[in-house]
């Protein structure tokens, strides 16, 4: 079997993004300069004939919907279909806080949470590694599928599917930033299995 292409975006920003606030499973919205953001992107041709799929929070339907507006240069009109297992990282009682202001409060045990990396949890929430949990059943139906996905998700999710192609623990200084603006391409094996591709092509020009 050949392996699929995966393309990935983070949703457009939003006011809490502005402000630094962690959003996790919060259904937050675009605000009126993300939506202007998203009306300026512009996707690589290469992603035409995909299929469209999206987180269910508003924040990604919406950058979805609007992409799907202003797509001229892919001809014609997707469906956009929507998976729950695309959602953001919960981040539970952390929800709607600052990380500044998290670990300026919580010290050291906020330092000791981090430095577990893929086991890191917010009280109340989930771990990276339970995010990439429901997402390899998700990566085993794209493989499965063996047509191209284009999906509309988060940072987390993103960060989550990296580290599961990477072998990256998500401990120590991160490999790269994950833009905003940006699509980020992998390939998915048989079984669900990851590879990355390209990382950080921008939807202003087309280029990483």
């Amino acid at each position: 079997m050949l392996p699929v292409s995966l393309a990935m975006i983070r949703h457009g920003p939003t006011e809490w993004n502005a402000n630094k606030r962690i959003q996790g499973s919060t259904d937050v919205p675009l605000g009126d300069e993300g939506r202007k953001t998203v009306r300026g992107w512009k996707l690589p041709t290469e992603l035409e004939g995909f299929i469209w799929v999206s987180s269910p929070l508003v924040r990604a339907r919406e950058t979805a919907r609007i992409l799907q507006g202003v797509m001229g240069n892919m001809g014609k009109t997707h469906t956009i279909e929507t998976d729950p297992r695309l959602r953001e990282m919960n981040w539970g009682d952390w929800e709607g806080e600052k990380l500044d202001e998290l670990r300026h409060r919580l010290g050291p045990e906020m330092a000791a949470n981090e430095a577990r990396g893929l086991d890191f949890r917010p009280p109340g929430g989930e771990s990276p590694r339970e995010v990439q949990n429901r997402l390899k059943p998700w990566l085993a139906d794209v493989s499965n599928s063996n047509l191209p996905v284009f999906a509309v998700t988060h940072h987390g999710v993103i960060r989550a599917i990296y580290a599961l192609a990477s072998g990256w623990d998500m401990t120590g200084k991160r490999p790269m930033k994950f833009r905003t603006g940006a699509v980020h391409f992998f390939r998915v094996m048989a079984g669900g299995a990851i590879r990355v591709d390209r990382m950080n092509v921008s939807m202003n020009d087309g280029k990483a």
